[in-house]
């Protein structure tokens, strides 16, 4: 892949549906920065760093279910070197740089992959500091929402598609380390296969077919392409779905149960907090709210609370049963969005991690149970954000005038520059000819109204408003007409639309990022790996950004 023929940024306060939260966040840290314990720059990852405390026990037990489990994702079964590097300083005493998210069918939208870009930068980054880091992909296996990882977006410059595997009606409610795969998925995958465009198509089509097979489920085939992907990068992944993590984690999940009380009564006035600064909290915490789920005949339920007893599902427990239980199967206890952060840190020797906008919010309110449960908290980090415009969609933007701005602003707004842009050459000229004539025209008008009236003036201006609005109006209903004359116009906005802002979202919310590696290679990965950033000052606003990346 070629260096990208340019980049430019764009604060994340112009994209939209970005919350108050996440934009203060990065815009004006001073004003959130009681609900994170450091700066979301480089010497507040450091200053994590100094503070990271993990059991020497804990640390060899970790690495070593990390070695069998990061061999189990290869193709052979082996390490690969970077990998295999990552651990052994991990074992000897390096801070890690964690991202995660959940395991989305073919790798899941684009952001997974920069998740992992980001953490692989910050580890190279804090290393560079002199102090060792490895980065670490914690897989959220334990999830049991599949309707939220069955599916992704596909785009190929003929269409926009959904590939989607619904999971056998046997494995729904189970969690997605746990849900297999059946027949049908070869099905998509071949079809997959046959989408896939470009000089690097057979390679990752090999990668696809080697990880995504009926009998895997989608933790482990989001594992093995992942790891193939990022091969060489020194990038380590966890699956928390094993007994010996969760033994380990165990004593966090007694104090879950044994505390709950207190941390619901923290939780609440955190999110009460929260709503009081006109901010909004990520994850809803009600009175009967625990921080744990319990498996029940396969399936993942809350662990509730109520009148001095809990229940997951139809099943009830008393607080002893309950702790009973944890001492016994704690394998069958996964924990929710807001502990499962501080479980990772009970586990891991964790120096940054790095989210999305809905993860940073609700770290502001696990920042309570970090202060509970661990009295630290690791510096939080937005991870790398990209729109990538291939070059065919970069010639349509040119063709029409066009900004990656004008998409994000909405359909109404993208389709009435490109009307205005689609006349035939000729008579496009002679409406952007006009339209300044018209403007002189009326210019003229000016001196002797205000040598008459002063106040004929603003009706002056009226007028001009008026009248450029109406040759606007006809210039756009010429542009109309010659859609519907050629059908041009309506194809090139799709295209525009599928490729930057597929069902009105971010493109790196939606698409798949394996057409893209078809396209372009593995180095596509590290290209943008050098555009991330890490500030070195909170008040640096060019620090993080959307980056729009023009290949």
């Amino acid at each position: 892949m070629t260096a990208p023929r340019e980049a430019h940024c764009i604060p994340f306060r112009e994209i939209p549906r970005t919350s108050k939260l996440f934009a203060a966040f990065l815009d004006s840290f001073p004003r959130v920065s009681r609900y994170y314990a450091h700066p979301p720059t480089t010497e507040g990852v450091v200053s994590a760093a100094r503070e990271v405390r993990l059991d020497a026990g804990v640390r060899k037990d970790v690495v070593a279910i990390l070695r069998e489990q990061n061999a189990r994702f290869t193709s052979d079964k082996k390490l690969d070197a970077e990998t295999a590097r990552a651990l052994d300083r991990l074992e000897a005493g390096a801070v890690a740089v964690v991202t995660g998210q959940q395991v989305g069918l073919f790798g899941g939208p684009m952001f997974s992959l920069y998740k992992a870009v980001s953490a692989i930068h910050c580890a190279d980054a804090i290393t560079r500091r002199g102090i060792e880091a490895v980065p670490i992909f914690w897989m959220a296996t334990e999830d049991h929402d599949l309707a939220e990882v069955d599916h992704v977006l596909w785009n190929t410059p003929q269409q926009l598609f959904v590939c989607k595997v619904a999971p056998p009606e046997t494995e729904v409610g189970r969690s997605a380390g746990q849900a297999a795969f059946g027949l049908d998925l070869k099905e998509v995958v071949d079809g997959a296969l046959r989408a896939l465009e470009g000089p690097f198509a057979v390679a990752i089509g090999r990668v696809l077919q080697e990880s995504y097979a009926p009998g895997e489920t989608y933790g482990s085939a989001f594992a093995k392409l992942m790891s193939r992907l990022l091969v060489g990068r020194g990038i380590i992944f966890l699956d928390p779905l094993d007994a010996r993590l969760s033994r380990l984690a165990a004593p966090l999940y007694r104090r879950a149960i044994e505390e709950a009380d207190t941390l619901r009564n923290a939780l609440l006035r955190r999110s009460k907090e929260l709503a009081d600064a006109g901010f909004h909290s990520q994850v809803r915490a009600a009175r009967e709210t625990t921080l744990l789920f319990r498996y029940v005949d396969g399936h993942r339920q809350p662990v509730r609370s109520k009148n001095g007893r809990f229940t997951a599902g139809l099943a009830s427990f008393t607080r002893e049963q309950l702790l009973a239980d944890i001492e016994k199967t704690p394998e069958a206890f996964t924990s929710n969005v807001l502990l499962r952060p501080v479980v990772e840190d009970t586990l891991l020797p964790t120096a940054a991690y790095i989210g999305g906008p809905a993860e940073i919010a609700y770290m502001a309110q696990a920042e309570v149970v970090y202060n509970q449960m661990l009295g630290r908290m690791p510096a939080v980090l937005p991870r790398a954000s990209f729109t990538i415009v291939e070059p065919g969609i970069a010639r349509l933007l040119a063709k029409y005038g066009l900004d990656v701005r004008d998409v994000f602003r909405g359909r109404q707004r993208l389709r009435t520059k490109m009307e205005r842009a689609a006349l035939p050459r000729r008579l496009a000229q002679c409406f952007e000819s006009d339209e300044k004539r018209l403007r002189r025209m009326l210019k003229d008008y000016e001196a002797p109204l205000e040598n008459l009236d002063l106040t004929l003036l603003g009706a002056l201006r009226t007028t001009e408003s008026k009248m450029v609005y109406q040759f606007q109006k006809l210039r756009g209903k010429a542009g109309r007409a010659e859609n519907a004359r050629t059908g041009v116009l309506d194809r090139h906005e799709r295209m525009v639309r599928s490729a930057l802002c597929p069902e009105g979202d971010l493109q790196e919310r939606r698409l798949c990022a394996l057409p893209f590696l078809a396209a372009y290679g593995p180095e596509f990965l590290g290209k943008l790996k050098q555009l991330a950033k890490i500030p070195a000052e909170p008040e640096d606003s060019c620090g993080y950004c959307h980056q729009i990346v023009t290949l």
